[in-house]
């Protein structure tokens, strides 16, 4: 069985967003909770998935990160090297743009490192927290599949990404 977490990003997918609709598609989807969704900390959000997944086999882990959470996920993949199963990442943000916005530094260096373990980048071509240009630059050093779903904003519960059986779908074909 696969065992589905979900990694969101600042302020933690609320309850209309997509990730929230996953998490309660089946007992086999846990969220991995953070200390604070709004003030980010990254090494501790790191640590947590670490944590979380701890205690299963990792060739039945698959993350699904959002925003934020792609780029906690890329973090995590540098700092531990785990093999897991695979990972979804939907709309990572530009960090210099998340930077200025939070006026507070979140990376010290951007996670550039290649992932070791299968991942699939879904991307929009306008999404005002990072260009299509900048995530192409994040599929190619991480080794993602890259995917590109035309205007669909940030992919999320604003633009209209509540239930979303497609991307339900490219999940499923992680497996």
């Amino acid at each position: 069985m696969t065992n589905y977490f979900i990694v969101p990003g600042l302020g933690g997918s609320g309850p209309e967003h997509w990730q929230t609709y996953f998490e309660r598609s089946g007992e086999n989807f846990r969220r991995i909770e953070q200390k604070d969704w709004n003030v980010p900390d990254i090494p501790q959000w790191v640590e947590r998935i670490q944590k979380a997944i701890s205690a299963f086999d990792p060739q039945s882990v698959v993350l699904v990160g959002h925003s934020l959470g792609c780029l906690t996920i890329a973090s995590w993949a540098a700092r531990y090297n785990h093999g897991i199963k695979a990972a979804l990442l939907v709309a990572p943000p530009d960090t210099e743009l998340l930077h200025s916005k939070l006026q507070q530094r979140l990376f010290d260096h951007i996670p550039t490192e290649k992932i070791h373990f299968r991942t699939r980048l879904i991307a929009s071509t306008n999404d005002h927290w990072a260009s299509i240009e900048l995530v192409k630059q994040y599929a190619q050093r991480w080794g993602s599949e890259f995917i590109s779903i035309g205007d669909a904003g940030h992919i999320n519960d604003v633009s209209g990404y509540g239930d979303w059986p497609e991307g339900m779908r490219l999940l499923k074909e992680l497996e």
